[in-house]
């Protein structure tokens, strides 16, 4: 399975934040998307999720069937601040989730072993969200789109205000999710993205680029990377 995007622009009044990207992303892998804050990476997760009208492109998905246009269904989204229905417990949030997509779910398991793939502790889930730490609201974000089990995942900066113990179970988490899914994982922290990370695609003026992941462990080619990101005139 592959993510095809096609002659996307996005123009923000007079300014060009997306121009003429052709890319494609393959089942399989962690994409991790760098780029400096401004350079667009959020506007690009925001077309895919058809949140925001771009001026060209199209998105596709292309399997051993052929190639089919990208529905919002297609798509899961873990933004970087998440929302959740603060007034319902934990429990009750995921049940509620579950009993209205029930009829898309393939294989419904019990609440206790949803729970247990993101670690959130039985005394954890009957308390109200709101009680929540960014941590576990971040995990329960995670927690939905593993059960609603999107084709593609976009990923806007999920671990950065993270805790280190938090950021390694959400890590182990996605490594487990990218075998069936693609994932594109946003940050502008590069040691991150080499941490976790199958392919480094860069956004840089404008343009996705892919970089060989291998060359970023010498000196030289990091300085490179960071100074074209410096000269990035979008960011």
């Amino acid at each position: 399975m592959k993510l095809i995007i096609e002659n996307l622009t996005k123009n923000y009044d007079k300014k060009n934040v997306l121009k003429d990207i052709d890319f494609t992303f393959e089942e399989g892998k962690i994409y991790g998307l760098i780029g400096r804050n401004g350079a667009g990476k959020t506007t690009l997760f925001n077309a895919i999720n058809e949140d925001v009208d771009i001026d060209s492109g199209k998105f596709y998905l292309e399997d051993e069937y052929g190639k089919n246009t990208l529905n919002t269904t297609d798509i899961g989204y873990v933004i970087a601040t998440p929302t959740v229905p603060e007034f319902l417990t934990a429990k009750e949030f995921l049940s509620f989730f579950i009993e209205i997509n029930k009829e898309s779910i393939k294989e419904v398991m019990s609440i206790d072993e949803y729970f247990d793939l993101v670690k959130i502790d039985k005394e954890d889930q009957d308390r109200l969200l709101k009680e929540y730490s960014h941590g576990m609201k971040n995990k329960m974000q995670m927690l939905i789109n593993i059960i609603a089990n999107p084709k593609v995942i976009l990923l806007d900066e999920p671990l950065t205000s993270l805790d280190v113990v938090v950021q390694e179970d959400m890590k182990k988490l996605l490594k487990k999710l990218k075998k069936d899914h693609i994932l594109i994982f946003s940050t502008h922290i590069l040691e991150l993205a080499l941490d976790l990370c199958d392919e480094i695609v860069i956004l840089n003026n404008r343009q996705l680029e892919l970089i060989e992941k291998d060359n970023l462990n010498t000196k030289k080619y990091k300085d490179k990377i960071i100074k074209s990101l410096k000269d990035d005139t979008n960011a």
